[in-house]
């Protein structure tokens, strides 16, 4: 019953734009901090970016620093990630979780959403 799911990917050239979307059912995220993960094929999950409960406080990884934008809206029970400008190395299943504690880290988050896949290729 509780669950978030991502939407919003989708295959873009390089130099192309997309904003993620997490949205939540069966629980507000009101109370919750929210990460974004990302796992390319072959290769380890990875913290993209976290956001406080009241998004006071974010965090990035060195990898998407000044690239990424993490936002949210808890009256509408919605988290985003904010990509303009997209890179071949940004290819990646992109998850959200949501968890009590705020980090990259993916082991203390409590709640998973399925993802969504991101594809940049010219």
């Amino acid at each position: 019953q509780l669950q978030l799911v991502e939407s919003g990917g989708g295959l873009v050239q390089p130099g192309g734009s997309l904003t993620l979307v997490c949205a939540a059912s069966g629980f507000t995220l009101d109370y919750y901090a929210i990460g974004w993960f990302r796992q390319a094929p072959g290769k380890e999950r990875e913290g993209v970016s976290c956001i406080s409960s009241g998004g006071g406080s974010t965090y990035y990884a060195d990898s998407v620093k000044g690239r990424f934008t993490i936002s949210r809206d808890n009256a509408r029970n919605t988290v985003y990630l904010q990509i303009p400008t997209l890179k071949p190395e940004d290819t990646a299943v992109y998850y959200c979780a949501a968890g009590i504690v705020i980090t990259l880290a993916a082991r203390p988050y409590d709640y998973w959403g399925q993802g969504t896949q991101v594809t940049v290729s010219s």
